[in-house]
């Protein structure tokens, strides 16, 4: 029973952070702020314009995989350097979120997830269970 619940738990974990880096990535900075915008924005606090692009891409894509369930751990992997990044950038407006340009608690917390979820693998209902079959472990 325990590795049922392992596994529907690491699912449900999977989903949550694909739809949340879905919706960073695609509404958030493609759709609301769009490319340019963000863009500037990396611009603006020092990093190069093309980061923001490589983000964008890599929230949407890696948001994507994780829903799909399609090489879960590396996709965690790969997205926890972009959460470094953010938690690093919101770390002297305080720890709380809600603070004025964003504390870093929820990007801290989105990174332990990421740490979480590379350990756990992408648990039911995963894409990447059928892949690997096909294509090996790194499917999965």
């Amino acid at each position: 029973m325990a590795d049922r619940n392992t596994q529907f738990g690491a699912a449900l974990l999977r989903v949550s952070l694909g739809i949340s880096f879905l919706a960073y990535g695609f509404f958030l900075k493609f759709l609301t702020f769009t490319p340019v915008g963000t863009a500037q924005y990396f611009v603006s606090i020092g990093y190069p314009a093309f980061l923001a692009y490589v983000v964008i891409f890599a929230e949407i894509a890696g948001g994507l995989a994780l829903i799909a369930g399609v090489a879960t751990r590396l996709v965690a992997l790969g997205l926890i350097p972009l959460m470094i990044g953010a938690t690093l950038q919101h770390v002297g407006n305080g720890w709380v979120f809600s603070a004025a340009g964003g504390g870093w608690s929820f990007p801290a917390l989105w990174t332990v997830l990421l740490v979480v979820q590379a350990l756990l693998g992408s648990g039911s209902f995963a894409v990447g269970s059928v892949l690997k079959q096909r294509l090996g472990p790194i499917a999965a």
